[in-house]
């Protein structure tokens, strides 16, 4: 008769060791949750152009190659002004001299002579007229173009239509998971996203390739695919 005022006791007792009275109620269980995701997508017509195409010339001696180097830009820069490319759109991204060497005694290999190359990237907003730049700069001495990359200056409508198409389906499928457990959806607890786009592939150019005198090189940007992915948590009620 005496064991549940001792049970009793004991409890008080380790109660006031821990520095107070622990109450344990049904509210501090964690709440039930709901978490779906989704990606919605858009496309967007691309307007803008990224040109990466230089020059590759090698020569006898470091001078021999930097100069020729040197009078084919100029002629290239020249064709970019002509086609209407601001100077703020053109960037130097690769300048570089390096020596070319005779491996054919590999115990002493020797200079056989130079390369220097000068890359440039052009960004433009007439993607009409990339094909007739193109076939302009290799006429003015470029021979090496890397790659021609289209993108989406101002992609936020396009972003906008994903992101709203992502949260309407999480927010139905949420609906459909909650209906078929026999549950009760409850309020939006929290929601993420991650965006991007899935750019197309870029188009490559091979070196040293000659331009058409009867044609422009064909062009085509295509759509560029926009995507934001969205992660929702809802409570579920009883």
């Amino acid at each position: 008769m005496f064991k549940p005022a001792l049970i009793s006791a004991a409890l008080l007792l380790a109660a006031c060791n821990s520095g107070g009275p622990t109450y344990i109620s049904a509210g501090d269980a964690p709440q039930a949750r709901l978490d779906v995701s989704a990606t919605g997508t858009a496309d967007a017509a691309p307007d803008r152009a990224t040109v990466s195409a230089g020059v590759v010339q090698q020569g006898k001696t470091a001078r021999e190659a930097m100069f020729g180097n040197a009078t084919l830009m100029t002629a290239v820069f020249d064709e970019l002004e002509a086609a209407g490319i601001p100077k703020s759109g053109i960037t130097t991204s690769q300048l570089s001299l390096k020596p070319q060497y005779d491996y054919r005694d590999r115990n002493k290999p020797t200079i056989k002579g130079y390369e220097a190359r000068n890359t440039v990237t052009v960004k433009s907003d007439d993607i009409e007229q990339v094909g007739p730049m193109l076939d302009a700069l290799v006429r003015a001495g470029v021979n090496n173009i890397n790659q021609v990359q289209f993108s989406v200056k101002d992609p936020k409508n396009a972003l906008d239509k994903a992101r709203e198409d992502a949260i309407k389906e999480a927010r139905e499928k949420a609906e459909n998971m909650a209906k078929a457990a026999g549950v009760k959806l409850g309020p939006l607890l929290s929601m993420t996203e991650n965006s991007g786009g899935f750019n197309p592939p870029p188009i490559y150019a091979r070196s040293g390739f000659a331009a058409s005198e009867s044609a422009n090189t064909p062009i085509s940007a295509g759509d560029q695919t926009m995507s934001v992915s969205v992660n929702l948590s809802y409570g579920i009620e009883e």
